[in-house]
């Protein structure tokens, strides 16, 4: 299906479901308004968070999503592309400009065109990186940058433990903590060990075989990026003051968020890095991508799938074998 001068593609879900819930459609192209910039997509991000959001999980999430079916039926969040045309009140941007950017709750990445507000979530694209690995910034290298930065508090020479290393979020922690000076260590399969220690990691644990918690290991963050654990788990492998934190939010951890914020000096946080201000998720972005200038940050990328297979790579995702990102081309 072709997109053509007066149409769009993307990928529709009227209804909360698996991947079959998936169907492309065409719509008409939005013509840019004062302030808006209208880009031709190039490379798009199929995320884990992706899918719990066309499944409408956990279910209290529909209450910023759709109560009985989401409120806004194209999907995909994170995107990177070129600027067709922008509005007559743009500063920021010219026709031609590669770009990048999140679209956030108003999704519509996973199309052949995409309209921005120029004071979004909306970046210049550095020449040196692709539009794959520029499309996934926003979702696990943001997110992770938030989490162990701001939640985490995680300080040069302190001990953090990474669970779900070699997902998208968790390629993305074992860098930049490296980066910022910690002592890294991982949770993955035995087949991801390699690719997490290349990364930076220094102590890289085999979930299936061993547990984290009975290693004698002390950490000062633990960041769940998966939610595989909670923080009555992981407490144990905290120092006193150790942080858990996790960007999935289910009512154990609103629970214990709670709990610890009332008593105790070991704590459990969440925070929703995607709801954050547009300024402060660019300020995130231009930290990262100095890593990126500096050698010190790549995205990894498992897989890319045409654009007419979106509904495969969610399924791929959800196989929970993916280690990195996948992208839709």
């Amino acid at each position: 299906m072709q997109a053509t001068a007066q149409t769009l593609n993307a990928w529709s879900v009227t209804r909360y479901g698996g991947p079959e819930a998936l169907k492309p459609v065409s719509r008409t192209m939005p013509a840019p308004g004062p302030k808006d910039v209208l880009i031709r997509v190039r490379a798009s991000a199929v995320s884990r968070a992706d899918g719990m959001m066309r499944a409408g999980t956990p279910r209290f999430a529909r209450l910023f999503l759709g109560l009985r079916r989401p409120r806004h039926d194209l999907v995909g969040t994170c995107f990177s592309g070129e600027v067709v045309s922008v509005g007559h009140a743009v500063s920021n941007f010219a026709a031609g400009d590669p770009v990048y950017g999140m679209s956030g709750l108003n999704f519509g990445a996973n199309a052949s065109h995409i309209c921005m507000d120029e004071d979004g979530v909306l970046l210049h694209k550095p020449a040196a990186m692709s539009h794959e690995e520029a499309a996934v910034m926003s979702d696990g290298a943001v997110t992770s940058l938030n989490f162990l930065k701001e939640i985490g508090e995680l300080r040069a020479g302190q001990r953090i433990l990474i669970l779900g290393a070699s997902g998208s979020l968790g390629t993305a922690a074992v860098q930049i903590a490296a980066a910022m000076g910690a002592e890294v260590s991982g949770t993955c399969s035995a087949r991801n060990a390699g690719l997490v220690a290349s990364l930076g990691a220094s102590r890289v644990i085999d979930y299936a075989a061993e547990d984290f918690t009975r290693m004698g290991i002390r950490y000062d963050v633990i960041y769940d990026t998966l939610g595989v654990s909670s923080f009555g788990h992981a407490k144990r492998a905290l120092v006193s003051t150790g942080r858990y934190v996790c960007p999935v939010l289910s009512l154990g951890l609103l629970g214990a968020m709670i709990r610890t914020a009332l008593f105790g000096a070991r704590k459990a946080r969440f925070s929703a890095t995607g709801m954050l201000k547009p300024e402060t998720l660019r300020k995130m972005h231009h930290h990262l991508l100095d890593l990126v200038e500096a050698d010190r940050f790549v995205p990894v990328i498992d897989r890319t799938y045409p654009f007419d297979q979106l509904d495969e790579a969610h399924r791929y995702v959800e196989s929970g074998r993916k280690a990195g990102n996948v992208v839709l081309v």
